[in-house]
């Protein structure tokens, strides 16, 4: 029964999204033609390919962030205004089963809409990225890290009018400061300091480090990248659980 919970949940989310690909379409246009005209307007007139590489990765776990939590945060949104919501939980599966099942869509179009907005400027540009075994474990990091914080996003919306704003918020941080533009070593201390609070950077940072830099695992985390990674993702899924179970129980509350 669970399963089939999980399993309904995951085809509703999937089957909202696809009911309006146009939109969808215009906004991959729009993502993809802003990154590489701002990298051109950096460049001073030119595409820096030696730089191209690095920011496509972190631009890469941008989008991932901003489609996965737009589809979790729209559609929470959009049951609380239409009523709906208590409905919704009306099942003998416990509360947090119909999360994971928006987190999953959520995760399945995220990645989608990132792969596909990241090969147009590969094919454009003629940007090359390494393909690296030790860049699995950070990138499976990245993922999970952006999930997380998706999660604490979708905690947020159960209760707070100000989601929208909090979400726009958040998320144009992660576009200016996780890499997108320009490496973190670019940065001044104090800024890639402030950059590595923020979801993604961490995860962009130790990617780049096995991709383009060559270092092994090990190296990676004796630099301490990972384990600030990790620490920094565990800190997002356990701030997200304990407000969910906050907020789940406000907004039924709130709709009794």
């Amino acid at each position: 029964m669970l399963l089939d919970v999980l399993g309904a949940e995951i085809g509703k989310g999937l089957r909202v999204q696809l009911a309006h690909p146009i939109g969808h379409v215009i906004t991959l246009l729009i993502s993809t033609t802003m990154y590489l005209g701002l990298q051109f307007v950096l460049g001073q007139g030119e595409l820096r390919h030696d730089l191209l590489p690095q920011t496509l990765v972190a631009i890469g776990g941008y989008w991932f962030l901003q489609y996965a939590a737009l589809v979790m945060v729209a559609d929470l949104i959009e049951e609380k205004r239409a009523g709906t919501f208590a409905q919704s939980q009306m099942t003998p599966a416990p509360p947090w089963l119909p999360m994971l099942g928006r987190l999953i869509t959520a995760s399945i179009f995220g990645l989608t809409v990132a792969a596909v907005a990241a090969l147009v400027p590969m094919l454009v540009a003629q940007i090359a990225i390494p393909l690296r075994w030790a860049a699995l474990l950070p990138a499976v990091l990245l993922g999970a890290n952006v999930l997380a914080f998706t999660f604490l996003l979708a905690a947020l919306a159960l209760v707070s009018p100000m989601i929208g704003a909090l979400q726009s918020l958040f998320t144009a941080l992660v576009l200016l400061l996780n890499g997108s533009f320009l490496p973190l070593a670019f940065y001044p201390d104090w800024l890639a300091t402030v950059a590595r609070v923020l979801p993604t950077t961490l995860g962009t940072e130790a990617l780049t480090q096995t991709l383009f830099q060559g270092r092994t695992l090990a190296e990676v985390w004796n630099g301490g990248t990972l384990p600030w990674l990790l620490v920094h993702t565990i800190a997002l899924t356990a701030a997200g659980g304990l407000l969910f179970i906050r907020n789940h129980r406000r907004a039924l509350q709130g709709t009794s």
